[in-house]
């Protein structure tokens, strides 16, 4: 049960490590086409 308890912390702190990054990367001021295919002829 203490195992338990401890994985639940742990799997807290990474998603909250995720949510961070994504927040952050979310505010960047990108235009978002980076990576974006463009049609050739």
């Amino acid at each position: 049960m203490i195992y338990q308890h401890a994985v639940r912390g742990a799997d807290q702190a990474i998603t909250d490590a995720i949510n961070k990054q994504l927040e952050d990367r979310d505010g960047d001021e990108d235009d978002g086409t980076a990576g974006v295919l463009a049609p050739v002829s």
